[in-house]
C-alpha cells in the first residue's frame, strides 16, 4: 500500500524513469500539509484518500499531471489552498485540473431530472476541456467505494447507486472495463449484500466439486496454442459476482444454468496470431452459434479492440474466450486513458488509443443542439446505458425497455389497452414487424385497432415481463370458452378409459372435491393444463384411478437396484419400460434411469463406477410413466378431439397439452401422455401417424430439461 512520497515516487518510476520526482514529492507535502487534522469517516487521516487515489492513477501508468491533481483534488474545495495558490506552485493545467475535479465533486448527479441534466452537461463540459478530470474522478470514487463501510448506512446506499447508475456505465462508456467491473461489484456488495455472498458460497462450491477448472482450461488452451506454433499468453478468471447476477436477471435463470461464468484471455504478438489463435480455439473446442463478434475489424468507439468467441469447454461448460494483442490490451484495461499512459519515460505510442479530443466532440455531438435538458439527459443515458434502450413516443416522451425489446413491449409500456389493441407499429416513421428489435433513440409510433386482441404468438415476440403477463392475461380470458370444450374432450376421454361416462353429476363432484367454483372452472383448468385428466378422474372414482393389482408395483419396476435404492426416470429422456436402460448413481438421491442412447450419459463417461446394469421388470407396468408426443396437426373443427380420442382409446392417459405454434393452416401441439411401456407408445403413434390431419409426428425430449440435467450433473460431481 502507498503510503510516503517514496512509495509513491517508487511506484511512479516503475513505468516512468523521467517523472518529475520533486514536483510529486512537493505536491505530496503540500497536500499532506493541506490536509493536516482532517479525518476521514474511518478514523484515518483523510491524505490517506489522496494517495490512494493517486496510486490507482498510477497503476494505470498516467502521466505526472494526472497523479499530482490526484494528490490535490481535494485541496481546493476543502482546505484553505485557493486555485491561484495551486496554479503558482504546480501550473496552469494542474490548478485547471483540479479545479475541475472539485466542480465535478460538487456536481449533485443523483438530483431531480432537470438539476440532473444541468450537471451532466457541466460534467460533460469538463470533460471535453481535458478528460482527466473524468479519470481522476472516477479513480477517487472507486476508492471511495472500496472503503465505504465506514460511511453510515444510508450514506453507503446513496454512494452505491450513485456508483451503479452513474460512474459505473460511464467507466465503461470510456473502455475502462476494470474499473466498471470493480465499481458494480462494490455498490452491488452494498446495494444486494444478499445476492452477492449467495453467489460467492456458490462459486465456492462449484469449485470444491470441480476443482479448478480454470487452471485446467488454461493450460488445455496454452498446450493447443503451442502445438499450433502460435506465442500466446493465456488468462482465465472467474466473472464478478455483479455480472453472474445481472446476466441471470437478463436470462431468468438460476446460477446453474448459467454456462459461461469464466473467461479467458489470449494475448497474442501480432494481430495475425490472434484468427490463428481463433483458429486453434475453434478446431479444439466446439463454437457456440451467435456468440462471435469481431472487434478487430470492427473496432468501438473507444479503441477497444478484440476477438470474442464463446466455445462450449470442459465437460461441457461454456466459456467466453478474448484474443488480442498486447497493445490491444492495453487500451482494453484503461480505454481512453491510454492516451495518456507512459512506458519507460515516453508517452506510449500505442496505435489503438482512441485521441480524447476527437473522442470526446464525437460523444458530444449530438447533445451540443439540445437546449431541453430532459432531451439532453436522455441523450446521454442512450450513450452511457447501453444495457438499456432509450425510445420515443411521437410526441417525444422517452420510454425505456431492456436490450431486445419489441414494438409488442413498447405497446404495453405505454398502456396495457394501447398493447391489446396492437395490429402494427412505425419505427422511424417505416411500418416494420412486430418482431422487430427496437435500438437506442428510435421513435415509435404504435397502429391500434378495436377489434384486435392479443395473439398467442405475442408471447414469443415480447421480452418484458409486463407485456407477457398482460398477454397471457388476455389469452386466458379470449380462450375460456375453447379450454372449456377441450377440457370436455379431456374428461370424456379419461372417462371412457375405465369405462365411464362425465356425466355433469359426476363432473360437479370433481369440481367439489378439487375446491373449484364450478363444472365450467374444472373443465377450463383441464383445458389449460393446469390440471390433469387423472387428478379429474381420481377426485370421482379413486379405486379406478388406482392401480391395477395384477400389475407391476412401481417400485419394483426396476431389476438391479439394491434393496431400499430409490429410482427416478431422467428427465431429459424419460424411459419408458421396453427401453434398454443404464442408471447414473448420485450421492444421497439414488438413481437416475437413462435411455441407453441418451445423449446426456457422454457426461459420465469418465466415471464407470457410477453405472448400474438395469432392466425393466417383467410383466404389465401401470400407466403412469409420462413421454411427450410432438404433433403436427391440421387446424381443422375437431381435429383435436380425434387425436384425445385415438389416445384414450389407446389406453394412455392425457397429462398436459402445450400449443407451442399456430398457424391459419397447421398447429403445433406437445401432448404428454401416460404410458404403460414403449410398446404401447408406438402403437399410438402407428394410429395418429394413420391419421390423415395429422402431418407431422415424433416423440418429443426437451432441451429444457436437458440442461436441467446437465446443471444436476454439475451440482453434484
Amino acid at each position: 500500500m502507498t503510503t510516503t512520497a517514496d512509495d509513491l515516487v517508487t511506484l511512479v518510476r516503475g513505468f516512468n524513469p523521467k517523472t518529475n520526482e520533486e514536483l510529486i514529492r512537493d505536491a505530496f507535502s503540500y497536500g499532506a500539509r493541506m490536509h493536516e487534522g482532517q479525518f476521514r469517516h474511518s478514523g484515518e487521516p483523510y491524505f490517506t484518500h489522496p494517495v490512494a487515489v493517486a496510486a490507482i492513477l498510477a497503476e494505470q501508468q498516467l502521466d505526472d499531471k494526472s497523479i499530482i491533481t490526484a494528490l490535490l483534488h481535494d485541496t481546493i474545495e476543502d482546505t484553505p489552498a485557493s486555485y491561484s495558490e495551486v496554479q503558482e506552485l504546480f501550473g496552469h493545467e494542474v490548478a485547471e485540473l483540479v479545479d475541475g475535479v472539485t466542480k465535478l465533486t460538487n456536481l449533485q448527479l443523483n438530483s431531480t431530472e432537470t438539476k440532473q441534466a444541468e450537471n451532466f452537461r457541466k460534467l460533460f463540459m469538463a470533460m471535453s476541456k481535458d478528460l482527466r478530470v473524468i479519470l481522476v474522478k472516477l479513480s477517487d470514487r472507486l476508492h471511495n467505494m472500496r472503503t465505504i463501510k465506514a460511511m453510515r448506512p444510508e450514506k453507503q446506499a446513496q454512494k452505491a447507486r450513485e456508483t451503479m447508475d452513474i460512474f459505473a456505465p460511464l467507466a465503461g462508456r470510456m473502455g475502462m472495463q476494470w474499473m466498471r467491473e470493480e465499481l458494480e461489484d462494490l455498490a452491488f456488495r452494498v446495494l444486494n449484500p444478499d445476492a452477492r455472498s449467495s453467489i460467492m458460497r456458490r462459486f465456492i462450491t462449484l469449485q470444491k466439486e470441480a476443482g479448478d477448472v480454470i487452471a485446467r482450461i488454461t493450460t488445455d488452451m496454452r498446450s493447443e496454442l503451442e502445438a499450433a506454433g502460435v506465442q500466446a499468453d493465456v488468462f482465465g478468471r472467474a466473472k464478478k459476482p455483479y455480472s453472474i447476477w445481472r446476466k441471470m436477471e437478463e436470462k431468468e435463470q438460476s446460477f446453474s444454468r448459467l454456462s459461461d461464468i469464466y473467461g479467458f484471455r489470449i494475448i497474442t504478438q501480432s494481430e495475425e496470431d490472434c484468427y490463428r489463435a481463433l483458429g486453434v480455439i475453434h478446431r479444439r473446442w466446439r463454437a457456440v452459434p451467435g456468440r462471435f463478434k469481431d472487434y478487430i475489424s470492427q473496432p468501438k468507439t473507444n479503441g477497444y479492440r478484440s476477438i470474442h468467441a464463446t466455445v462450449s469447454g470442459r465437460d461441457g461448460k461454456r466459456v467466453e474466450v478474448q484474443i488480442r494483442t498486447q497493445q490491444m490490451h492495453d487500451v482494453a484495461e484503461t480505454g481512453v486513458a491510454a492516451h495518456w499512459s507512459y512506458r519507460d519515460g515516453v508517452r506510449t505510442q500505442n496505435p489503438f488509443a482512441v485521441d480524447p479530443t476527437k473522442w470526446i466532440a464525437q460523444l458530444t455531438e449530438q447533445f451540443d443542439g439540445e437546449d431541453d435538458h430532459g432531451a439532453f439527459l436522455e441523450a446521454v443515458k442512450l450513450e452511457m446505458y447501453a444495457d438499456k434502450v432509450f425510445c420515443f413516443t411521437p410526441k417525444g416522451e422517452v420510454i425505456k425497455l431492456p436490450r431486445g425489446a419489441t414494438p409488442i413491449d413498447f405497446a404495453y409500456a405505454i398502456h396495457t389497452r394501447i398493447g391489446s389493441a396492437c395490429v402494427g407499429a412505425k419505427v422511424d416513421g417505416i411500418r416494420v414487424p412486430l418482431w422487430t428489435r427496437i435500438k437506442n433513440g428510435q421513435s415509435v409510433e404504435v397502429i391500434t385497432a378495436e377489434a384486435q386482441t392479443p395473439q398467442v404468438t405475442w408471447l414469443d415476440i415480447a421480452t418484458t415481463g409486463k407485456a407477457k403477463t398482460a398477454i397471457r392475461r388476455a389469452l386466458r380470458e379470449e380462450d375460456r370458452g375453447r379450454f372449456i370444450k377441450l377440457g370436455q374432450e379431456l374428461a370424456r376421454s379419461a372417462f371412457e378409459m375405465v369405462g365411464k361416462k362425465p356425466t355433469d353429476k359426476a363432473l360437479a363432484t370433481a369440481a367439489r372435491t378439487l375446491r373449484l367454483n364450478d363444472v365450467d372452472e374444472l373443465l377450463e383448468q383441464l383445458g389449460s393444463a393446469e390440471r390433469t385428466s387423472r387428478e379429474v378422474l381420481n377426485a370421482v372414482y379413486p379405486e379406478l384411478a388406482e392401480i391395477d393389482g395384477d400389475e407391476v408395483d412401481r417400485k419394483r419396476a426396476v431389476v438391479g437396484l439394491q434393496p431400499g435404492q430409490s429410482f427416478d426416470r431422467a428427465t431429459c429422456c424419460e424411459p419408458l419400460p421396453g427401453e434398454r436402460i443404464v442408471g447414473i448413481t448420485f450421492r444421497g438421491k439414488g438413481v437416475t434411469l437413462h435411455a441407453i442412447d441418451c445423449d446426456r450419459l457422454s457426461v459420465y463417461e469418465e466415471q464407470p463406477e457410477r453405472w448400474l446394469d438395469l432392466r425393466w421388470h417383467d410383466g404389465s407396468h401401470p400407466a403412469v410413466y409420462g413421454a411427450t408426443l410432438d404433433l403436427t396437426v391440421a387446424n381443422d373443427r375437431g381435429v383435436l378431439g380425434r387425436i384425445c380420442t385415438l389416445i384414450g382409446e389407446a389406453g394412455a392417459n392425457i397429462a398436459d397439452l402445450n400449443f407451442v405454434d399456430r398457424k391459419p393452416d397447421f398447429f403445433r401441439v406437445l401432448v404428454r401422455a401416460e404410458f404403460r411401456d414403449l410398446a404401447q407408445m408406438h402403437s399410438l403413434m402407428l394410429t395418429l401417424e394413420a391419421e390423415s390431419n395429422v402431418a407431422a409426428l415424433s416423440r418429443y425430449r426437451d432441451s429444457g430439461r436437458q440442461a436441467d440435467a446437465i446443471a444436476a450433473v454439475e451440482q453434484t460431481l
